[in-house]
């Protein structure tokens, strides 16, 4: 029995490389029409290629550009996060490049100049734009 349930499975396993895997004109089976026989076809597989090369770097870079950002935002809100002043949670960071916008409220001026001063301490940040309102403070 565990010899038959093999052989069956080894045949449904040929069967199956036999039908999904591409061929190059088997009989009674067409030819897939992928290739790079003729001049035209290599010049068109070449393009695509640099095009795609092009648009992987591009992807690469956004990603960089990102990560990044997403780097420095985290290193200000934990720096806010463990500071005895600042109120992270009331307060929004982002990131652009090496500008940070630094929005949201806070309850005295001190709280306000702390956030700005956290954010602009850190490393990697060129320029810190102030949005936080103050709201009821001193």
């Amino acid at each position: 029995m565990r010899k038959l349930l093999i052989v069956g499975l080894v045949v449904l396993g040929a069967y199956v490389v036999w039908v999904y895997l591409p061929s190059s004109g088997s009989p009674g089976r067409p030819a897939s029409g992928v290739g790079t026989s003729g001049t035209l076809d290599k010049d068109k597989a070449r393009e695509l290629g640099a095009q795609l090369g092009e648009k992987a770097a591009a992807a690469g870079e956004k990603i960089k550009d990102a990560t990044h950002d997403a780097a420095i935002t985290t290193k200000i809100k934990a720096k806010m996060a463990l500071d005895e002043i600042v109120k992270a949670r009331e307060i929004d960071v982002s990131t652009d490049g090496s500008t940070v916008t630094v929005s949201g409220t806070v309850h005295s001026r001190a709280e306000h100049d702390r956030a700005l001063l956290l954010a602009r301490e850190t490393v990697g940040v060129t320029a810190v734009v102030d949005h936080l309102s103050l709201v009821g403070g001193n």
